[in-house]
């Protein structure tokens, strides 16, 4: 974009990931020659935000807030709006104001191939993305033009410890000086003082998770035994919430054993894997345990706390998910997969949509072609290599987002047209 474009350009940021990364963006934004205000509705938001003259402080009431957002966008000449995530209702506000504007909405969110790659969409992403419109038949045309070299998946999510760091922070700064922020509330139900409380916990229990975790992969590993695995997710993410046709975590549980029991090979096993950040706040294991009781199958249904998945899947039979983005490593191993919310690989080319008793008895195994080709057109539009939290990641990021952001077309459409940014080599974040 030529830089006289750039300088017309008004940016909007609202609640980003925890950490550094949209003051990082917005430095390389003004660089760039563009406006950038940054909303700030707590502590959090603002002691992550070093630039004085783009703060915009909101201390009023979230039922206040769309006619403030509108205000601004207006005092502004907003031209873009920045957030991550689409669904928390200060940002669903937001988006619905700047697409009656003619406002562009930039999407951020964790990376649908996570964990080496981040998503940047426009208008919406997961269930809201406009993925899930395309066929693969769609995506195969588009691709048609560019030679994609195929990159492994990756096995752990590279910045997990910084991510804990940065949301304990957050929430403690939250939690200890969010006096003019008074009217706060959080997107999820829980207080924040119980927020940092359940980061602080995690980051204290960590080596007791560890050896926990080692001591139940070890079982399923000279157990000699097939096994089905459940790839779990947090009851308060937004794909679960909003995404989803279970109300509870339990829900899905219960319907993923109730399944096993009645339709698996009695020799055959069943592995839950907790999310990497799953935080003890709704009491998993145990319901696990109640209702492995229930259905008789105790002695043949395991939990494994957080770890790297590629060892449980290196030996699984298929996998069970709701809309996790873990759904994709099941599919680049060419393992079957059954999936219960919007996803935006839930396509039929490789997404099984068999009974639940059915699919333990025989899963169907995924089109790997056609899901080679889907990832293919995702590393060339919405993935874009790096990571959040670490500062080697957000440094990978930086090369490249912003010139995506600038852009006239969306990474889609980019695509279709010929205009697609050239692509990073992976480098992986430690």
């Amino acid at each position: 974009m030529p830089q006289a474009e750039a300088q017309d350009r008004q940016f909007l940021l609202l609640q980003g990931p925890h950490g550094p990364w949209f003051q990082q963006l917005g430095t390389m934004l003004r660089k760039a020659g563009c406006g950038t205000w940054r909303v700030a509705f707590n502590k959090g938001d603002e002691n992550f935000w070093f630039h004085q003259p783009s703060l915009i402080r909101f201390t009023g009431s979230p039922e206040a807030w769309p006619e403030r957002c509108a205000a601004l966008m207006a005092e502004k000449g907003i031209t873009d709006l920045v957030l991550y995530g689409d669904t928390r209702p200060i940002h669903a506000a937001a988006i619905a104001l700047a697409q009656a504007r003619g406002i562009t909405v930039h999407v951020f969110e964790e990376g649908y191939l996570r964990p080496y790659w981040i998503t940047y969409e426009r208008g919406g992403s997961n269930g809201h993305s406009r993925l899930m419109q395309m066929s693969v038949p769609q995506m195969r045309e588009a691709l048609a033009q560019s030679e994609v070299e195929q990159h492994p998946a990756p096995s752990r999510w590279g910045d997990m410890r910084q991510h804990i760091f940065y949301g304990a922070l957050y929430h403690f700064f939250v939690m200890v000086a969010n006096g003019p922020y008074r009217l706060f509330r959080p997107h999820r139900e829980l207080t924040v003082f119980q927020e940092f409380h359940l980061y602080l916990r995690r980051l204290l229990l960590l080596p007791w998770h560890i050896l926990e975790r080692w001591i139940a992969t070890s079982r399923i590993r000279i157990g000699g035994f097939p096994y089905h695995l459940v790839l779990m997710q947090l009851e308060h993410d937004a794909s679960f919430r909003m995404h989803s046709p279970f109300s509870t975590m339990s829900e899905f549980l219960e319907l993923c054993i109730a399944g096993f029991a009645k339709g698996a090979p009695t020799h055959h096993h069943l592995v839950f894997k907790a999310h990497p950040l799953e935080d003890g706040r709704v009491a998993v294991q145990a319901k696990i345990r109640a209702f492995a009781a229930e259905h008789g199958v105790q002695d043949r249904v395991h939990f494994v706390r957080g770890g790297k998945l590629a060892q449980l899947l290196a030996q699984a039979r298929s996998a069970v998910t709701v809309n996790s983005t873990a759904g994709q490593q099941v599919l680049w191993r060419g393992l079957a997969l059954r999936a219960f919310g919007r996803a935006v690989y839930d396509k039929p080319e490789f997404v099984s949509s068999q009974p639940l008793p059915e699919f333990f008895a025989q899963p169907r195994r995924p089109d790997a072609k056609a899901y080679r080709e889907y990832r293919a057109y995702l590393l060339e539009t919405s993935q874009i290599p790096g990571g959040y939290y670490s500062a080697q990641g957000r440094r990978q990021l930086l090369r490249q987002v912003v010139d995506m952001l600038l852009a006239t077309e969306d990474p889609y459409e980019a695509l279709t047209s010929g205009n697609a940014a050239p692509r990073q080599q992976l480098r992986l974040v430690e």
